[in-house]
């Protein structure tokens, strides 16, 4: 299987359809269907690393202030336990908890839900650690690639650029956003990922990155890369402070 960042976005990506959203079906169509997906989601910080082992987890509306048609909808995909447990011998750098009480976050199913709406692919969910340096995720990341011999998806969903507090409608990305989008790409290009890890060495990290969490799947999907060129799509920005740059490894 190929390793995916997604620039998630907007909730609202769920349900309409944009570029955003025919980048994703596009990017689903160029592979054959994963036996599962594991996903790394912004949305979902804990105190330690812990990973989802429910049968059938729930679709999580974390979010506020969007139209009743976004509450109402579910991707009732279901999980996966034995992958789950799987996980906690894989992961060898820290020690990973079985969570019975998250399910899918927005991070997680609106993206899913346009790449494989039939909910027909398990999918578990791996969660960010908040007491963990840049350089442990993508560690983990490292750790996770031998799933993907085994049709595992792996899939980080986030933003490389996020800063809710600069958002813009309707005006060109700051030149923050930019810069940093573009030293990120860069600096993949390149293969550097300790340097991606020490994202804070960017100037335009300040702005780029003012929480992590966002930026932080980026790392896994790195991690999990095999030496294989990035291949970019939805190369654009949205609300001038988020960048919506996805990566796809081994497509």
């Amino acid at each position: 299987m190929p390793v995916l960042f997604i620039g998630h976005g907007s909730p609202m990506n769920a349900i309409e359809g944009n570029e955003f959203v025919s980048g994703w079906k596009k990017i689903a169509a160029k592979f054959p269907k994963p036996a599962s997906v594991l996903c790394i989601s912004a949305h979902w910080q804990s105190r330690g690393t812990q990973v989802t082992a429910m049968e059938n987890p729930k679709t999580i509306h974390d979010f506020y202030g969007f139209p009743p048609e976004l509450y109402e909808a579910k991707y009732p995909a279901p999980g996966n336990p034995s992958l789950a447990k799987r996980i906690l011998g894989i992961v060898k750098s820290t020690k990973v908890g079985q969570d019975m009480s998250w399910g899918l976050d927005h991070g997680a199913w609106s993206v899913l839900s346009r790449m494989y709406p039939k909910a027909d692919v398990p999918v578990i969910q791996l969660s960010l650690d908040a007491t963990l340096e840049p350089a442990g995720h993508l560690r983990i990341g490292t750790e996770l690639k031998g799933l993907r011999d085994e049709g595992v998806l792996i899939l980080g969903s986030g933003n490389i650029v996020h800063n809710l507090m600069q958002m813009r409608l309707d005006s060109p990305p700051y030149p923050w956003t930019v810069d940093f989008d573009s030293k990120v790409k860069t600096t993949l290009d390149k293969g550097d990922f300790p340097r991606l890890a020490n994202y804070q060495s960017f100037q335009s990290a300040r702005f780029a990155v003012p929480t992590n969490e966002h930026y932080l799947p980026l790392l896994y999907a790195a991690g999990a890369s095999d030496g294989e060129k990035p291949v970019y799509f939805n190369e654009a920005y949205s609300y001038s402070s988020l960048s919506m740059r996805c990566v796809a490894f081994g497509i």
